[in-house]
């Protein structure tokens, strides 16, 4: 073989060893620290459209796939049996008012029989004093021969008479003053009924309000299913609000692919729906468990015949989309997606050197 063959050869051979080198550092350096998925959606955090009340459907205002504005009118309940109850509630509060009204009239009655009670208790309490003071007097005359025995006789039954008349009015003015205490509790029921009243008025106007079922957010109307002369009942699904802004990615990489994916670390976004558009992104956070350990029915690994799968974890990014591409992004859409952890590749040695340290320190203990 002519030499220069064998030296062009050999120089092959080094070129490619020193290619197969620069390789391995490029993709051990570089390469390895992008981790990418076609498992992986667009979503948003629609709102579901459901009747607070029951009752026949009067008006449906929108139509499939319609925008809206926050706060537009999407349905309207029939408003009759709601009115009715509103009109109700305001004939209960006038009723409450003039029972109200009445017993805060008694009450200042009885607290002007009250006074008349006290008055007519200090007139008898009076006359007793004058009778009593009168049966003292005449008693040393009639002692004395000057009176007749008659007359302290009629003396002491008069005071007597004084007597069972201060106990008497005694009696009426506890009735009265009992009377007053009566009439306040029944003026503070009377205000309770009212203040009850005024409650059910505003449930009933709550109520009315709800008739007119509105957006709490701007975007599409979507999955429409009321019709007008529908009968809804309360928390039925009638349509979803699909948020004209707010779009995110989940992507759910493997558990081998999300070691060093940090909130932060950007991300390249390929929708299907968009060949050769390339979106930039940036990971937001990453869900504290497997996509299994949040389903329904959790997969119980102790039962049976055991098969490793190797699991997923759903890593929600954010997506930098301008007006125009998101008219034609829509939750669902499938896309592929690569984050770039290269950010996070020191922490490897990190957690080595801790699980050394802790070795360490067991072994020392």
């Amino acid at each position: 073989m002519p030499a220069w063959i064998r030296k062009f050869g050999i120089g092959l051979l080094v070129l490619a060893l020193i290619a197969a080198v620069a390789i391995y550092a490029y993709y051990d350096r570089h390469i390895r620290y992008f981790q990418e998925t076609n498992d992986a959606r667009i979503e948003a955090d629609q709102v579901a459209i459901s009747s607070k009340l029951a009752g026949y459907v009067r008006t449906v205002a929108v139509e499939d796939n319609q925008p809206v504005e926050q706060g537009a009118l999407l349905v309207e309940i029939e408003q009759v049996d709601f009115r009715t109850r509103m009109n109700e509630t305001q004939a209960d509060i006038a009723s409450a008012r003039a029972a109200e009204g009445a017993a805060q009239a008694s009450q200042l009655e009885s607290r002007a029989a009250v006074a008349q009670a006290r008055a007519a208790l200090r007139s008898a309490q009076a006359g007793f004093a004058f009778a009593d003071r009168e049966v003292d007097r005449y008693r040393p005359l009639v002692a004395a021969g000057a009176e007749p025995q008659s007359r302290l006789s009629q003396l002491i039954a008069e005071r007597d008479r004084a007597a069972a008349e201060v106990d008497a009015q005694k009696a009426a003015l506890a009735r009265a003053q009992q009377r007053v205490e009566t009439l306040a509790a029944q003026a503070k029921s009377a205000t309770a009924q009212l203040g009850a009243a005024r409650v059910r008025q505003q449930a009933a106007a709550n109520d009315l309000a709800s008739t007119q079922i509105v957006t709490p957010i701007a975007g599409k109307v979507a999955n429409r299913t009321v019709r007008v002369g529908q009968y809804v009942q309360p928390g039925q699904r009638l349509m979803t609000i699909v948020p004209a802004d707010g779009f995110y990615v989940v992507a759910n990489f493997k558990e081998t692919q999300v070691g060093l994916m940090r909130a932060g670390q950007p991300a390249k976004i390929s929708v299907d729906a968009l060949p050769g558009v390339e979106f930039p992104g940036e990971v937001t956070s990453v869900t504290p468990g497997t996509g299994a350990n949040f389903s329904l029915i959790k997969p119980e690994n102790a039962t049976g015949n055991f098969t490793k799968i190797v699991q997923r974890v759903p890593v929600r990014i954010r997506i930098d989309a301008g007006p125009t591409a998101r008219k034609v992004l829509s939750p669902g859409m499938s896309l592929v997606v690569e984050v770039d952890t290269r950010a996070s590749k020191d922490e490897i040695d990190a957690i080595r050197d801790e699980q050394e340290q802790a070795a360490q320190e067991r072994a020392g203990q």
